[in-house]
């Protein structure tokens, strides 16, 4: 009875800790995104790359990245590749060099460590952070359902936007000026690259949330 009732106790003093990841985002557990693509619409145009970062939160309270998972991406069969997105981007699809897998296979590699992550940090749901997330969320979602994937773990609507947080927090949306108001460096030649872009903004999204941690944001303090 001693041992059920001191994991009772903690389960109880879990629940009130609000530095710890599941309760520091409601039962989500956020992971950061980035995808390039062959265009803008996530029903016609190509998946092409695609990045992901977990995160952890430290018994202070303080947020940090994890593990970073990155793939090349075939495109799916009729994709329409767009010939402005592919210059913009540098990517040639068919380019043997690439080492390009199918989208089940990057996305369940994606989804099976992410759910591996729910399990252990006790949250209910992922959540994609991103910057510009509906973008980056759309894309995966439509990838998610051509490939018939069962079990997604990200929550079919909720994203955390760093474009907004960054508008809020530092006055700017742009990535790179973003990172370079929070004094993250950022490498313009790196830039469009989706595992750059993802280290990028998830240093960024830890530094907005401690920055909020920092300021006294977080915990809330109660009016009064």
């Amino acid at each position: 009875m001693g041992i059920i009732f001191n994991e009772d106790r903690k389960l109880m003093a879990d629940k009130k800790n609000l530095n710890i990841l599941r309760n520091r985002f409601q039962g989500y557990y956020p992971v950061v995104i980035d995808v390039e693509t062959s265009g803008f619409d996530a029903q016609t145009n190509a998946l092409l790359e695609i990045a992901a970062i977990t995160l952890r939160m430290n018994e202070a309270g303080w947020l940090t990245c994890n593990e970073a998972q990155h793939f090349h991406v075939q495109p799916f069969e009729g994709a329409i590749l767009e010939e402005n997105a592919l210059i913009f981007n540098g990517i040639k699809p068919k380019d043997p060099l690439r080492g390009a897998i199918s989208e089940y296979e990057a996305l369940d590699a994606i989804f099976k460590k992410i759910r591996a992550e729910l399990k252990s940090e006790g949250c209910r749901r992922a959540v994609i952070v991103a910057h510009n997330a509906r973008f980056d969320h759309g894309f995966v979602m439509a990838a998610a359902e051509r490939s018939a994937l069962e079990q997604n773990p990200f929550h079919p609507f909720v994203t955390f936007d760093t474009a907004a947080l960054s508008g809020l927090v530092l006055g700017q949306t742009v990535l790179a000026k973003a990172c370079v108001a929070a004094e993250i460096g950022f490498d313009s030649k790196q830039a469009h690259s989706a595992l750059y872009d993802t280290q990028q903004t998830a240093t960024l999204f830890c530094e907005l949330v401690n920055r909020w941690k920092r300021f006294g944001g977080w915990p809330p303090s109660r009016p009064g």
